[in-house]
């Protein structure tokens, strides 16, 4: 079954070209200038907006605002079986990759309301983890009666579910109560997905599929596989999880003659021929696997693997600095249309889906005129270059900051439709003080 890696990229390819109308030669090389003067404005306005506007009553952060699915939308599969392009495709993803930011800003703050923000994102992961009938599938997000969803989860909403509620679990912000909830869910999982050899599980029509799975061959397979084994010992201190990860980071993954250490330190040039355009419009999807080393590194006693991760964390910084300063082009003017936020009417015709080919097929079917150009222009000039900073940012010493700043500053957060500037904040907040007083 072809991954959501490979299979993303390729689905946004398509679209990114069928969008490109909007993308002028003049503008290729046209700049606007920053909205704040402020980086520390800049970020309150993101978090206002975050929490104002696109936190669910879950916890949950949706993709944009949108009239939220209803329980027959999710089991007919409107707009697709997968849910792409939906409010709620990829709530456990955004959620578990902006939770560790919240728990940081809570630590340097002390507030009290920053403390329950961060615990309300983590019952929001957790109760993703427990609205499917299928132990152990993390679902996307809940439409409108708070527990119906789409049947097909993924790797890429599984991985930063086990992410942000590792962070939270080891902030020492949680209760008692919350540590041990969040502990035993935690092992839930990853009980299960041990048994599917790390493949998730779906649910409802597809309930005995897989959709998505850690052991590839590639970078973004291997440090999140390797992750989620070292955190689960982490959080539950059974040598088990130990010795899972030590074989893990050990084995070749079929397709590869390097180990998963030694793809780790290969960072995410290594999938450059798999998915294309990293640097252009995929940064996104390589946030959590950068946090993921850095989780690996504070875990790891172990010098030659921390070598192996330090190498690929440098190697990351250093290809996502160089993909910050197309911020720039971004214009807060634009006026583009924005169609995902009336899905009911951009993506038609709709059929039924029976497989999830099917699915992906009907993924790609829109009505061009209604769905408009404006998230493809988000996607490139928004969301890259913030997740850019953030991956910069988490080398935590500081790096590019100039450039990581700048790229906060950038952006009427108010005016933007897509919630993927959550990125900001995961950039700001990996960056160490100025002063050094909070760390």
């Amino acid at each position: 079954m072809v991954g959501w890696n490979t299979l993303s990229a390729l689905v946004f390819a398509l679209l990114w070209l069928s969008g490109t109308a909007f993308h002028a030669s003049s503008a290729e090389t046209k700049t606007f200038p920053s909205f704040w003067s402020s980086t520390e404005k800049a970020v309150e306005q993101s978090h206002t907006v975050l929490w104002s506007q696109r936190v669910d009553r879950h916890g949950v952060i949706q993709d944009h605002l949108a009239e939220l699915p209803t329980p027959e939308d999710c089991r007919l599969g409107k707009p697709n079986v997968i849910g792409w392009w939906s409010p709620i495709e990829d709530g456990p993803m955004f959620t578990g990759l902006y939770l560790p930011a919240a728990c940081e800003r809570a630590r340097r703050s002390g507030a009290v309301a920053d403390k329950t923000k961060a615990s309300r994102l983590a019952q929001g992961l957790l109760k993703c983890a427990s609205v499917s009938d299928v132990p152990g599938m993390i679902v996307r997000g809940m439409g409108t009666d708070g527990r119906c969803h789409y049947p097909l989860g993924s790797d890429d909403q599984t991985h930063p579910w086990f992410y942000g509620l590792h962070a939270y679990a080891t902030s020492g912000l949680a209760s008692e109560v919350e540590l041990a909830q969040i502990v035993a869910k935690m092992k839930e999982v990853a009980d299960v997905l041990q048994s599917t050899g790390w493949r998730c599980p779906c649910d409802g029509d597809f309930k005995g599929q897989f959709r998505g799975g850690f052991q590839g061959h590639l970078f973004r397979d291997a440090v999140r596989y390797l992750f989620m084994l070292r955190a689960m010992h982490d959080v539950t201190h059974d040598r088990i999880w130990l010795e899972h990860y030590q074989q893990a980071a050990a084995e070749r993954p079929n397709g590869s003659d390097k180990t998963r250490a030694e793809i780790c330190a290969a960072g995410l040039s290594h999938d450059r021929e798999a998915i294309k355009g990293i640097e252009d419009y995929q940064m996104w999807i390589y946030v959590g696997s950068q946090g993921s080393l850095v989780k690996l590194i504070a875990m790891e006693k172990d010098q030659t693997l921390l070598k192996y991760y330090r190498a690929g964390l440098a190697s990351n910084a250093k290809t996502a600095l160089a993909s910050i300063g197309v911020h720039k082009e971004f214009n807060n003017g634009d006026t583009q249309l924005y169609g995902d936020a009336n899905w009911r009417e951009a993506f038609v015709p709709w059929q039924p889906q029976k497989t999830q080919e099917e699915g992906e097929k009907q993924s790609k079917v829109a009505d061009k005129a209604k769905r408009g150009t404006r998230k493809h222009y988000e996607s490139r000039y928004m969301r890259n270059p913030l997740a850019a900073a953030a991956i910069t940012a988490m080398t935590g010493d500081g790096q590019g900051r100039e450039a990581i700043e700048q790229a906060i500053r950038h952006y009427d957060y108010s005016k933007l439709y897509r919630s993927e500037f959550f990125f900001a904040e995961c950039a700001y907040f990996a960056l160490p003080p100025v002063d050094g007083k909070s760390r």
